[in-house]
């Protein structure tokens, strides 16, 4: 095995180019390389781990790292698959620095272990988003149809959409190419703002590349099986489809994916209508369950996904084949629950039109989700008007009579407004300083209520991240590192100290699998097999785990979170509290403590509460 890091600097602006060399043991992977570079020059980093190519099911996604606007600290983000071409560029790692002089696509090809070919393409980036597609689509058919027929192998392209342009919070986006074509399954960089990075400040819109593998990657099933049945009985196939039974198939469910599974299984801890539903009353958020989703959303998908088998995956060969689909449109839960029951929107038709216009403008899709639900209640509730936010009509934001498909419907085209009045920095809808700011400049002119509404972890002097849509604590916790899975999500009670320290472990869980590359829908063997194959392949397994604490400890160093600047933030937790007392009857002295806290002093449980957790991750996460 190769025992170097071998990663392409460019700087965009002058299109200088090398290629620098780090030893394996140094630094293992995409983030703790990736840290070190942003720390010295605020580079975006992107690259698969040192398993890219091998036997090993999910060892191809690419993971991307720096210093984001949207967040306003280091953050990591990855795409899966898209490591899979990358690795036929004879490299580890892309690192990029400079700014283009317009906005240009970044060209990479490399042909029989020849120098790589670097260039820097000036585009009319406007006049491509404008065309075919449209947005990211375009522009994804655009740089195949401009470069394809360079490349020996199908190459990879990476692109980004309007949002990278007007706001903080753009992705990137890459499809696999097949025979020359661009498919349909969307692979994103969504979380952190990745996409308005590679815009802003790199000037880059698009990364092309391929080429052919010049590697020896570790391809022997042999010995795999060998490690496999010595820890689990089984084969390395075996164990990696009984790892990813939820992303295939759940035959306990009758559904499959990430949808299917967590939409069947919500019931009374569903959230719609911009978490209103925390207020409501236990049956009347099973009732809501069960007529909008289990009887209407969820069956619509069932029919039309899950029964038709209508799946892939994100481009390398994978057993879960997660990515389930109804022709063009992919269906993951977290966007067709943020745009979907979040926004008052249960039905698919009018939830595959906001999620693709979303997509086509290359939105993060959980962070946009999240901005529209809160946009939607503040014009409910007339804290902000039709003409401010220029849009036509106002929502249907209640359950109550609420027509699954009319109304679904109905909201969805107000959000597809709001999209692109966004974009166009419209009225009070200028998002280029994010979300959090234009909810704290939109209170301080028109009243506090309009903040206390919006659900979001805020970092630094102006970092956000709409959570991850599970009702649990963990999702609002005070990490160096939020919107991913970097938290402990279980909906379990655990007092805020110990949370503080299982976010932690889950952090280094998870590190462990983003910095080799590895997607965690396979962290079901990952986790606990990796570092032992580290040892057999290069003999530092104890190294890697120690870094692996390191790089955890040197984020944590970073974390500037910042106390709850949200009522509804408060409302979140406390509901969650309460709930698990009276619905779930959890018995615990420790939870009804806190709910007695919260009873008598709501803000000062809260601001405790959230230190608690804050102490358990720093006390897990010292490096010395």
């Amino acid at each position: 095995m190769d025992s170097q890091i071998k990663v392409l600097m460019i700087d965009s602006g002058t299109g200088f180019y090398k290629i620098n060399r780090f030893k394996v043991g140094d630094y293992f992977g995409p983030v703790d390389l990736g840290l070190h570079l942003s720390a010295h020059h605020n580079s975006l980093n992107i690259g698969p781990g040192l398993f890219a190519g091998s036997i090993f099911p999910g060892s191809n996604r690419l993971v991307f790292s720096g210093f984001t606007q949207c967040w306003g600290g280091f953050y990591i983000s990855s795409m899966g698959g898209a490591g899979l071409v990358f690795d036929d560029l004879g490299i580890n790692m892309l690192s990029i620095v400079g700014k283009a002089g317009s906005p240009s696509i970044l060209y990479l090809n490399r042909m029989h272990g020849e120098e790589i070919e670097v260039e820097v393409h000036p585009v009319n980036i406007q006049k491509i988003w404008n065309e075919g597609r449209g947005g990211v689509y375009s522009l994804l058919d655009y740089a195949l149809n401009r470069y394809g027929e360079k490349y020996e192998n199908d190459p990879r392209i990476l692109a980004v959409g309007p949002s990278a342009l007007s706001t903080d919070f753009g992705s990137v986006v890459s499809v696999p190419v097949k025979k020359g074509e661009n498919t349909h399954v969307d692979t994103w960089a969504g979380r952190g703002g990745f996409g308005s990075k590679l815009m802003q400040e790199h000037g880059i819109c698009a990364v092309i590349y391929g080429g052919t593998a010049i590697d020896i990657d570790f391809r022997d099933r042999k010995v795999a099986d060998a490690w496999f049945e010595q820890k689990y009985n089984k084969k390395l196939a075996v164990a990696d489809i009984d790892a990813t039974t939820k992303y295939r198939y759940d035959p306990n469910l009758q559904t499959g994916g990430t949808l299917g599974v967590n939409f069947a299984t919500l019931g009374g801890r569903i959230m719609a209508f911009n978490y209103k539903t925390v207020f409501m009353e236990e049956q009347d958020r099973l009732d809501m369950h069960q007529k909008l989703v289990v009887d209407h959303y969820l069956k619509q998908f069932n029919e039309e996904t899950i029964e038709k088998k209508q799946q892939a995956n994100c481009g390398e060969p994978c057993a879960a084949v997660c990515k389930k689909m109804n022709n063009e449109f992919k269906k993951d839960y977290e966007p067709y629950q943020t745009m979907g029951p979040l926004c008052g929107i249960f039905d698919q038709r009018a939830a595959e039109l906001l999620n693709h216009t979303a997509d086509t403008l290359g939105f993060d899709a959980i962070s946009i989700g999240g901005v529209l639900s809160w946009l939607l209640e503040c014009l409910d509730e007339n804290l902000l008007t039709k003409e401010e936010l220029n849009v036509s009509e106002k929502p249907i934001f209640s359950p109550e009579g609420f027509a699954a498909s009319t109304d679904s419907m109905h909201n969805a085209k107000i959000c597809i407004e709001l999209l692109k009045n966004i974009i166009e920095k419209k009225g009070i809808l200028n998002f280029e300083n994010g979300a959090r700011s234009v909810a704290q400049n939109l209170s301080a002119s028109k009243g506090r209520a309009i903040l206390d509404k919006f659900v979001y972890n805020a970092y630094a002097r102006r970092g956000w991240m709409v959570p991850n849509q599970y009702w649990t604590p963990g999702a609002l916790s005070p990490m160096a590192i939020m919107g991913k899975y970097y938290m402990y999500y279980g909906t379990d009670f655990i007092p805020p100290r110990e949370l503080g320290r299982k976010n932690a472990e889950r952090m280094q869980k998870e590190l462990i699998l983003d910095n080799l590359g590895f997607c965690r829908f396979h962290r079901g063997w990952a986790e606990d097999m990796m570092p032992d194959i580290i040892e057999s392949l290069y003999g530092k397994k104890e190294l890697f785990l120690s870094k692996i604490h390191r790089v955890s400890s040197r984020i944590n160093a970073r974390n500037s979170s910042v106390f709850w600047e949200s009522q509804r933030n408060i409302d979140f937790v406390y509901a969650f509290l309460k709930r698990k007392q009276t619905i779930d009857n959890t018995k615990d002295s420790e939870l009804i403590k806190w709910i007695e806290y919260f009873e008598r002093d709501k803000n000062g449980a809260a601001m405790d509460f959230w230190y608690e957790i804050h102490k358990g991750t720093h006390e897990t996460l010292k490096e010395f």
